[in-house]
């Protein structure tokens, strides 16, 4: 199970609503907000950055084509890989976009990113955003996104092979020894000492202040005023890091499944943990009306304890799958938060655990392996690698040693029954990174930013409801919209109260009243 702070947006179909309201524009043109306009570079882990030296990059020329999906049109876009070296190593990151449809006066791009960190912006673009965003929206805005430094398409971090990624993930994450507590010590080193061999050069300059000064080029190279952007889950965390560097060129900024930037990793972790045991409680609570539920019908604490008992039957005996790999504790219990992001996500959970449970573990690690992005050759996307090489940089490790984890699984434990032992153990990961962290715990403020629309979903299982409570507070312009219920993010989940709302401050410009509330 690899589940430290991968914050990712499921894949949900988008329901469209809301109101085709008219434009409006204001500012400096796009060539005066360039590379020394209201950069603020006050963010932990920003560097003192030579802006006259930026400007080659800022000034760039992208040359746009045709990218296979009718369109589309795609660029490859240099930046410099050292932000303090800004004349010597360059780096290509792939961009994309959509122009806007009309009708109606065009408002700009609109940046997407669904967050990881390490998911594909641009597949999350030519897949589902500009193509499954409100029609209002589309019509007004160019559709666009960059994949951040490190991840898909843009110089990706790789780690491991294919058949060593297999074996990583399926290492005991739940140690109940000394053995194969070192063995999963030291399936951390190698996942680490992997990235290093493979990624050296790009490891070092993969965070998120880094990734946020390449987006700001982007939008220069757009033609935009300032940046307007939707970013969910991880996306929250790179899209406050923007305006907290760029407050003046900041526009309409959604913030969808919010992160709290000031806390440290080991909070950030055992919160997430919270978070997968309140959303286990309510597909527990709905599992147990349901004639199918393989974890009883009697009561949800009755499914807590059946679906510990399960973990625990299978990390004793791996249950077969139809092939060389089968289902253990680490497996299994990442097939079961896989379906953990959305609630439709329910019912085939259901029908793999009761698969499992009689001896077929095939459909619930097919759960395990779309949450990986394992293809079914045998290879690996690069999100988990990415994953872990933006983590360990934009803030220190958790736990430092196997004793210090040890010594806090309570906290873990009593965060989350269910989950918790195997989510504290994986918080060990970054203690073994090549590359010391540039980040820190901070918070975010943004002062002189335009409005922020920070959205929080109350049973969110991957960023818990009170970090977008905390992030809307800390912006000096926040606004916090509420949606109760289940899921990861909410923006496009089925809720109008949510998508007329979001929709009416894109076209806009105009933010939720405080304390506005959806369901």
């Amino acid at each position: 199970m690899d589940t430290r702070r991968l914050l990712r947006l499921s894949a949900t179909a988008f329901v469209a609503a809301g109101l085709l309201i008219s434009g409006c524009s204001s500012g400096k043109s796009p060539s005066e907000a360039s590379a020394s306009d209201g950069a603020s570079g006050a963010a932990p882990g920003s560097v003192a950055v030579d802006q006259a030296a930026l400007k080659k990059y800022y000034d760039q020329k992208l040359t746009w084509r045709g990218c296979g999906v009718p369109g589309f049109q795609c660029a490859t876009m240099k930046a410099p890989l050292d932000y303090t070296k800004p004349d010597g190593t360059e780096i290509k990151l792939a961009v994309s976009r959509k122009k806007a449809t009309g009708p109606g006066k065009r408002l700009g791009s609109l940046l997407v990113n669904p967050g990881g960190p390490g998911g594909t912006a641009i597949g999350y673009l030519q897949t589902y955003a500009g193509i499954g965003y409100p029609a209002q929206v589309r019509a007004r805005y160019d559709m666009a996104a960059i994949d951040p430094r490190g991840v898909a398409r843009s110089e990706p971090v790789e780690c491991l092979s294919g058949k060593e990624m297999d074996a990583y993930t399926q290492v005991d994450q739940t140690p109940d020894d000394r053995a194969e507590t070192t063995r999963l010590a030291g399936s951390f080193k190698k996942f680490a000492q992997g990235c290093e061999k493979r990624s050296g050069k790009i490891l070092p300059h993969v965070s998120t202040v880094e990734a946020a000064r390449d987006m700001d080029i982007f939008r220069a190279t757009l033609g935009d005023r300032k940046l307007s952007y939707v970013g969910a889950s991880y996306g929250t965390f790179l899209g406050a890091t923007y305006a907290e560097l760029f407050p003046k060129r900041t526009g309409r900024l959604v913030l969808d499944g919010a992160m709290d930037p000031s806390l440290p990793a080991r909070d950030l972790n055992r919160d997430q943990t919270g978070g997968f045991e309140t959303a286990f409680q309510s597909f527990a609570k709905d599992c147990v009306k349901q004639t199918d539920c393989p974890l009883g019908t009697t009561s949800a604490a009755d499914a807590s304890n059946r679906m510990k008992a399960f973990f625990r039957a299978v990390d004793a005996k791996p249950v077969p799958t139809g092939q060389s790999r089968r289902l253990g504790e680490s497996l299994a219990t990442t097939g079961v938060i896989a379906a953990m992001y959305d609630e439709s996500g329910w019912p085939q959970l259901r029908e793999a655990l009761a698969g499992a449970m009689d001896g077929d573990g095939a459909a619930l690690l097919s759960l395990a392996d779309s949450y990986y992005e394992r293809e079914s050759d045998g290879s690996y996307a690069n999100l988990m690698y990415a994953n872990s090489a933006v983590n360990c940089l934009d803030l220190p490790p958790g736990f430092t040693a196997p004793e210090a984890v040890a010594k806090d699984l309570p906290s873990f434990e009593k965060a989350s029954p269910v989950f918790g032992k195997g989510l504290a153990w994986a918080s060990l990961n970054c203690a073994y990174w090549p590359t010391k962290a540039t980040g820190s715990p901070h918070r975010i403020e943004a002062k002189g930013a335009a409005p922020i629309v920070v959205v929080g979903t109350t049973r969110d299982p991957a960023t818990p409801y009170k970090w977008a409570q905390s992030l809307a507070r800390q912006l000096s312009s926040g606004t916090l919209l509420t949606y109760d219920g289940d899921g990861h993010t909410a923006y496009g989940r089925g809720s109008d109260c949510i998508d007329t709302t979001i929709n009416t401050y894109l076209l806009e410009g105009t933010p939720p009243t405080a304390g506005k509330k959806c369901s």
